[in-house]
Parts: structure tokens; C-alpha cells; sequence
């Protein structure tokens, strides 16, 4: 066991750091003519994300050409040692997608330090998209032809407010399918009561709990994708009670998840409801509540 503790830790690859990736990143560009310009987006280009190594670098290489790329894929070797390569544009291909690659291919490479690269090219006929993400910064353009872009911001990612129409439709959908997810349960059918729950009824709350803090925040913040940064902008009673929706696959403890997912959105939703003028359909919520105690007095 010590010997096998030896040789792992002498496998282990030390990380290289995001001065030594950035000047990785624009000398393989600096070197190959047919690589005109680079740009970055993502997480290491919003100045309001703590930054870490775990962070992607979010590459745009613009090109003359897409062939050489093509028949010469082992060309990002020099960014070092894979644990895994991805190419999205390929398996989409695999899958049926019609997908153009004439302008534009991506790799995403995960390596062996712990660094992750997601890269793309593409040729200036795909260069439209440059600048619409607000969180674009150039790192390099060899012909002058990109044009100036303010300071990076992540405005383009913050919460949206609600129409009545959706903060009407979400209340809807949330009570409505908590139906299914109990007679999920009756039957015994766990996968479809979770997925149900998770994927349908869980969503919904998401969406209130966004725009919970939305107005709380004047709509001008980012909770990230899957609202990773929800515990930086709730309440920690909040908090503490929305990671109580969260279940393994346990009848009894999804039950509970339930009910906490029910408890967490009751106290939201008339609020975000108030805020914006529109009305909590309170009738929707007693009825429902009393039917899901029911399935679950008949199922425990």
C-alpha cells in the first residue's frame, strides 16, 4: 500500500497556473498563421465570479481556414496531457443533428493538471457572434479587425423579471405536477415520481426562488446555471430549507423533500407575487396540499 501511495503521488501532475495557460493559449495562436485572432469568454472574463482553479479558460481561436484543424486534430496535443477530449460538434453529427462545421469545430479538453480548456475556431464568416457575449475580452488580433468592446459584464446573465403570464404559469405547473409525482409514489413508480419531481415540479421552484432574489436585487444579479450561487443571494433560512427539496431514493424522504419544496414555495411565491402585482392563486395551494397529504397518509 505504500508503494502504490508512492507511485500515485509521483504520477500527480502539478497544476500550471493561469499565467502559464494564458501564455500557452496565445503562443500556440502567435505561432500558426492560419490563427488570426483569439478571444476568451466565460467565468475568467466576469468580474463578478470568484475566481479559482477549477475554472474553464474559454477559448475562440478565428482562422483562415477550417481544413488544416480538421485533418490535423492531433494539433492540440500541445496543450498537454488529456484525461478526456470531447468534440460536441461530432457527437451532435453521431446523433442525427445536421450540423454545419464548415465555420466553426470544438474541442473541450480536460488535462491532467486539472486544467480545462473549451475551445473553438471559427472563420471570420462565423465572426458575427464576436462581442455578443458581453463577456468577451481579445487577447490577441493580429490584422486589427476586431472591433473595441467595453469592459467585460455578466448583465446579459442576470434575472429576468417575470410576465404575469409566466409567474402566473409557474405557480400553475408547480401544483399541477405534484400530482403526478404522488401518484408516481402510489404506484410504486420511483424513476417517474423523481424525474418528475426534479425535472418538472423543482424547476418551477427554481424559477421562483430566482425571481425572488431578483427583486431583492433589483434584477441586476447572475445566480449562475442550476442556480449554483443561490446560497450567496437567499436568506440562510432559505437556504437551509431549499436544500431540504433535495431527496435520495427513499419514498419517506422524497415525501419530506416534497413537502419542504411545497413549504419554501409558499412563502416565496405570494411574495414575488406582491412585489410585482400579480396575484398568488392561494386556492390552487390549499387544494393541492390537502390531496398530496392524502396520497401520503395512504402510502407511508
Amino acid at each position: 500500500m505504500v508503494m502504490l501511495n508512492h507511485i500515485i503521488h509521483e504520477r500527480r501532475v502539478t497544476m500550471r497556473t493561469e499565467k502559464e495557460m494564458m501564455n500557452l493559449i496565445i503562443n500556440v495562436a502567435e505561432t500558426n498563421e492560419r490563427i488570426r485572432a483569439v478571444y476568451m469568454n466565460g467565468s475568467r472574463t466576469n468580474p463578478n465570479v470568484p475566481t479559482d482553479k477549477y475554472q474553464d479558460y474559454d477559448i475562440i481561436y478565428i482562422v483562415t481556414e477550417m481544413d488544416w484543424f480538421y485533418k490535423n486534430k492531433d494539433w492540440i496535443s500541445v496543450f498537454g496531457e488529456f484525461v478526456m477530449v470531447q468534440e460536441p460538434d461530432k457527437n451532435s453529427i453521431a446523433e442525427g443533428e445536421k450540423i454545419d462545421i464548415s465555420d466553426s469545430y470544438g474541442w473541450l479538453m480536460l488535462f491532467k493538471d486539472g486544467n480545462r480548456i473549451d475551445l473553438h475556431i471559427e472563420t471570420m464568416n462565423e465572426n458575427y457572434e464576436y462581442g455578443e457575449d458581453k463577456l468577451t475580452i481579445t487577447l490577441l488580433d493580429k490584422d486589427n479587425v476586431l472591433p473595441q468592446l467595453p469592459p467585460p459584464s455578466d448583465i446579459d446573465y442576470h434575472i429576468k423579471k417575470p410576465t404575469e403570464g409566466q409567474y402566473v404559469s409557474a405557480t400553475n405547473n408547480f401544483w399541477w405536477c405534484l400530482q403526478n409525482v404522488a401518484k408516481g409514489i402510489a404506484r410504486d413508480e420511483l424513476t417517474y415520481a423523481m424525474n418528475m419531481y426534479l425535472q418538472v415540479v423543482h424547476e418551477k421552484l427554481e424559477s421562483m426562488i430566482k425571481w425572488h432574489i431578483g427583486i431583492n436585487y433589483n434584477f441586476s444579479v447572475n445566480v449562475g446555471p442550476w442556480g449554483k450561487w443561490f446560497k450567496k443571494y437567499l436568506p440562510k433560512n432559505l437556504y437551509i430549507l431549499y436544500l431540504k427539496t433535495y431527496s435520495n431514493a427513499n419514498y419517506e424522504n422524497l415525501w419530506n423533500a416534497i413537502f419542504s419544496a411545497c413549504e419554501l414555495f409558499r412563502i416565496i411565491a405570494p411574495i414575488v407575487g406582491n412585489e410585482l402585482g400579480y396575484t398568488y392563486n392561494k386556492q390552487e395551494d390549499d387544494n393541492m396540499t390537502e390531496y398530496l397529504t392524502k396520497i401520503r397518509d395512504d402510502t407511508v
